[in-house]
C-alpha cells in the first residue's frame, strides 16, 4: 500500500484544499462542456499538490467517471451521440487502456509523460478546427481507428480518459459536427476510464480503490457537480471556440507547471 501524501502539500509551497476543490470544479465544468472528463488535469493538480503518484491515476479516473457518466447520458438522451462511430473507436481503445493501466512506470517518467501529454493536448486543442453543419463522417474513419489504440494505451498508463487527444484529432479531420464529437469523446472517456482503472487496480492492488475514495471523495463530488453544469452547457449553450480556448489554456498551464516541477 503506497504512502499517501497530504493533498494540501505542494512542491515549493502549499495549495489550500479549498483552492484545489475549486480548481477541480472549474476543470470539470470546462472539460465536460466539450465532452472531456478532465482526468489529465486532475492528475496534474494532484501531482502539484504532492499526492503519491501511484494514487493519482486511480483518483483521476474515478473523477473522470463522476464527470462523464452524467455527460454521456445527457448526450445520449439528446440524440447527439453517433453510436456506430463512437463504439468503433471505443472498442479498439479500451483493451489498450487496460494494457496501459497494467504497465509499470516510475514516478519521474510518469510525471514527465503526464506533463508532456498535457502540453501536446493543449496544442492540439488550439490547432483543431471547428466547423458547422454535417460532414462526411466516414472520410477519415480508418485513420481515427488506427489512432484509437495508442490513445487508449497512453490513457491507461497515465490515468486519463483519452478524449482530450481524440477530440482534437476528430475536429482536425472533420469527423463529425462539434456536438457529436463531444458526445463521442464523453463515451470514449467513460469506457477507457473503466478499463484503465481495472488495469491500475490489478497492478497496484484493489486496496488502492479505498485509499483513492477516502482521499478524493470531496473532489469527486465537486467534479460531478461541475461536470453536470458543463455537459448542460455543451447540449444547450455550446460555444465551441471560447470553451476550446479556455480548456487549452488551462491544459497548457498545468502541463508546463508539472514539467517545470518534475
Amino acid at each position: 500500500m503506497p504512502r499517501r501524501r497530504r493533498l494540501g502539500h505542494c512542491r515549493g509551497g502549499r495549495i489550500g484544499f479549498a483552492a484545489l476543490l475549486a480548481a477541480f470544479t472549474l476543470t470539470a465544468l470546462l472539460y465536460a462542456s466539450v465532452g472531456f472528463g478532465g482526468g489529465s488535469t486532475y492528475s496534474a493538480l494532484l501531482a502539484l499538490a504532492g499526492t503519491d503518484y501511484r494514487l493519482l491515476p486511480v483518483v483521476s479516473l474515478l473523477c473522470n467517471l463522476a464527470v462523464v457518466i452524467g455527460g454521456t447520458i445527457r448526450f445520449a438522451r439528446a440524440g447527439i451521440t453517433p453510436w456506430r462511430g463512437a463504439l468503433a473507436l471505443t472498442s479498439i481503445a479500451a483493451p489498450a487502456a487496460l494494457l496501459g493501466g497494467l504497465t509499470p512506470i516510475c514516478e519521474r517518467a510518469f510525471l514527465a509523460l503526464l506533463g508532456a501529454s498535457l502540453c501536446a493536448a493543449g496544442l492540439l486543442l488550439l490547432l483543431s478546427r471547428q466547423h458547422e453543419g454535417e460532414e462526411n463522417v466516414r472520410t477519415f474513419s480508418r485513420a481515427m481507428l488506427l489512432a484509437a489504440a495508442p490513445i487508449g494505451y497512453l490513457s491507461g498508463l497515465v490515468g486519463i480518459g483519452g478524449g482530450i487527444f481524440l477530440a482534437p484529432l476528430l475536429h482536425l479531420v472533420r469527423w463529425d459536427n462539434p456536438r457529436a464529437i463531444a458526445a463521442t469523446a464523453s463515451l470514449f472517456i467513460l469506457v477507457n476510464s473503466l478499463f484503465g482503472l481495472a488495469g491500475q487496480l490489478t497492478k497496484n492492488g484493489v486496496d488502492m480503490l479505498g485509499a483513492a475514495a477516502s482521499t478524493g471523495l470531496p473532489l469527486m463530488i465537486a467534479v460531478a457537480i461541475g461536470g453536470q453544469i458543463g455537459s448542460l452547457f455543451a447540449v444547450r449553450l455550446f460555444k465551441p471556440q471560447l470553451i476550446r480556448w479556455l480548456t487549452a489554456a488551462l491544459t497548457l498551464f498545468v502541463g508546463i507547471r508539472l514539467l517545470l516541477g518534475a
